[in-house]
């Protein structure tokens, strides 16, 4: 793919590129689930999302159904649980985090503690620290696994201490997961809802795996605390879309979603190695990110240089600076997902010269 002068690079938009999106077999999903069922689908729902979808997620996690609840993307259940949960409390993320999710726990009227991050993820002494500070907190929230803005995952040994640290303080973790499984090198490793016996929340979504358009994520819960975010969405928008729910679920039980997923990661590995690439090619005197999956590299400049300034001089290319997700702002966050390889070539090139 030629590279045009007009054409801006973004390595802000952390979404998969058009050629992921298997449109031809959603597009046929969606004609059978409505043929089959149209006049279930296109009426009004259950809050807590498509009934056969929830049974499948369920299987998948080896939790009842009446703990998993289908969402307008995963963000739109972290809306109502921190609504729900976060209000007048505190939380804990870790720093840097996804700048969304700031948002919203702030916009719930939440305080926000922040945790540093070293390349085996959320420090556990750190985290221990504040927990003892902050008795009240809410939840904790991580991204352990190719994490949103770093890349970084959280080693087994890691998630084993920040689990016990948790159980220790009688405080609930919030695991973000909507990248592990756009992995390409090594085995994967235990959630952490696992880790805790299934006890904790878990949250992931098929926006990575299938299609972002669909808005189709999935939080599992306890029972209680599934059945009230189920009616808080039905008070919020009366019917989940169950349109989406359902061409997801079809393009699961047809066999499509296996392969489907391994044509994705092979698509996103080669921008993962190209931005890499690029990076050794280009750049001297900073620090990056190796990540193993996930659609996101961390780039650490030399101290005293300001990232946001770097973007505005790059000929072309956007990025989005530390300071947008609570870091440094020497940092800035390349998402590798949506762009080329020839363009991920072109576009760290023009960044390094704005250096």
């Amino acid at each position: 793919m030629a590279v045009t002068a007009s054409r801006v690079i973004s390595f802000a938009r952390g979404v998969p590129a058009p050629e992921c999106l298997a449109v031809d077999e959603l597009a046929e999903c969606a004609r059978a689930v409505l043929e089959r069922d149209g006049k279930t689908i296109l009426s009004y729902g259950p809050g807590a999302g498509y009934t056969p979808l929830r049974e499948l997620i369920g299987e998948w996690f080896g939790v009842s159904a009446s703990r998993v609840v289908i969402t307008n993307g995963s963000l739109n259940g972290f809306v109502l649980l921190s609504q729900r949960l976060a209000r007048g409390k505190n939380t804990i993320v870790e720093l840097p985090t996804y700048d969304r999710a700031i948002k919203i726990l702030l916009e719930s009227g939440a305080t926000v503690t922040a945790v540093g991050m070293d390349d085996d993820g959320m420090v556990a002494d750190e985290l221990e620290r504040q927990l003892r500070q902050a008795p009240d907190t809410a939840f904790v929230y991580t991204i352990p696994t190719f994490q949103n803005p770093t890349g970084r995952t959280m080693s087994e040994e890691r998630r084993k201490q920040v689990v016990e640290i948790a159980k220790s303080a009688n405080v609930t973790l919030f695991e973000d997961d909507p990248y592990s499984l756009v992995r390409f090198d090594g085995e994967r490793l235990p959630s952490l809802f696992d880790l805790t016996g299934k006890e904790s929340i878990y949250s992931s979504s098929f926006s990575k795996t299938i299609s972002p358009g669909l808005r189709v994520g999935f939080f599992i819960l306890p029972e209680a605390l599934a059945t009230e975010i189920g009616d808080i969405a039905t008070s919020t928008y009366i019917t989940p879309v169950l349109l989406a729910q359902a061409t997801v679920h079809e393009f699961i039980t047809r066999g499509l979603f296996e392969p489907n997923l391994k044509r994705v990661n092979g698509l996103i590995k080669a921008r993962r190695d190209a931005m890499l690439g690029a990076l050794e090619k280009h750049f001297s005197g900073a620090r990056w990110t190796h990540p193993a999956g996930g659609y996101f590299v961390w780039l650490d400049l030399e101290p005293g240089t300001d990232a946001k300034e770097v973007i505005a001089r790059a000929d072309g290319v956007t990025a989005v600076a530390g300071p947008d997700f609570g870091a440094p702002a020497n940092s800035l966050r390349l998402a590798y997902s949506f762009v080329s390889p020839e363009e991920i070539e072109t576009g760290v090139e023009r960044l390094a010269a704005a250096v």
